[in-house]
């Protein structure tokens, strides 16, 4: 058995304790967090011990979920790396190109597995339309929420806009050549609506909007390819397709069909994944993907500061 710890035992580290409760392949050793209320709570649930210090796992385990707030991504990450230990990091993997480069370079270094917790990645839904992707000309991608206290130490684009980012670069092999991008802080200081345009090398645009402070919550993403459109449902894990076919005299058809989707908690599957990854498996998300979307993100953002600048519009980087 794997033996394994959660770091940051908030809402999400929370869930990843959970799952890893329930593997048979892994051993949860320990929960760690610096509140102790929150930390012991989390261990009692899942029956584990609680830690204050990260640095007590070294020696004692072979991998970990790090679930903290992205300002402790680096310091924590680069110290597991070094000992051995392999890595589970939420998204973004970093705050700096800088940052998620040491990252990268200390997983490469000492030949330990990283991989970043690009969620929607392992979205049933996004397996069987990556399946039959073609030539992608044109993304669409909504993802809105409520609002909630979490994760409010970064922006809408790098909370939640960064999920779809993602998506689109996997599917997508070429370079961004040009961005826009407008965003605004409502209820917090940072960004918390904003919408990008992104122009790629071949032509392919996509039009994203990330909101969170929506009335309700969307997560779709749509993309049109040759004679076909594509729609992405992430909540309800469904996938399907419109093609448009002629016929030998030259009528239109349109044809639709529901892919074939093997639901599942999309989380669950990124953690065996991992698991997988420390055995020797192939890393399903690397940090040098995440590095990727966490450079798009923050070009984006640069491009909202930008526009703030010329709106006059208050901006909190």
């Amino acid at each position: 058995m794997i033996k394994v710890a959660v770091i940051g035992a908030g809402h999400f580290g929370r869930e990843h304790a959970r799952i890893y409760s329930t593997l048979e392949q892994a051993s949860l050793v320990a929960v760690c967090d610096i509140n102790p209320s929150t930390g012991q709570r989390a261990a009692d649930e899942f029956k584990s011990t609680w830690i204050a210090d990260y640095r007590e796992l070294i020696g004692h385990i072979d991998a970990a979920s790090l679930a903290v707030p992205t300002v402790d991504h680096h310091p924590i990450a680069v110290d597991l790396l070094q000992s051995g230990i392999a890595v589970l990091i939420e998204k973004p993997i970093a705050r700096t190109i800088e940052e998620a480069d040491e990252i990268i370079q200390t997983a490469e270094q000492n030949n330990t597995a990283l991989q970043v917790g690009h969620l929607e990645r392992f979205n049933p839904a996004v397996v069987a339309a990556s399946q039959i992707l073609t030539k992608p000309l044109f993304f669409e991608a909504h993802r809105l929420s409520l609002f909630t206290p979490r994760s409010l130490d970064i922006d809408v684009v790098m909370d939640l806009m960064i999920h779809d980012l993602d998506v689109i670069l996997s599917f997508l092999p070429g370079e961004v050549i040009d961005i826009r991008a407008a965003g605004v802080p409502i209820l917090t200081p940072k960004i918390d609506i904003a919408n990008a345009r992104i122009e790629f090398e071949n032509g392919c645009v996509a039009n994203l909007t990330a909101s969170r402070v929506s009335a309700e919550r969307v997560r779709k993403l749509r993309f049109f390819q040759p004679h076909e459109y594509v729609s992405i449902d992430y909540t309800r894990q469904e996938a399907a397709v419109v093609s448009v076919k002629t016929d030998e005299r030259g009528r239109l058809s349109f044809d639709f069909r529901g892919l074939e989707v093997e639901r599942g908690e999309p989380l669950k599957l990124e953690i065996e994944s991992f698991l997988a990854a420390v055995r020797g498996a192939r890393v399903r998300v690397t940090g040098r993907e995440g590095r990727r979307a966490l450079r798009l993100a923050l070009n984006i953002t640069e491009k909202i500061r930008e526009h703030a600048d010329r709106a006059g519009v208050p901006f909190v980087g």
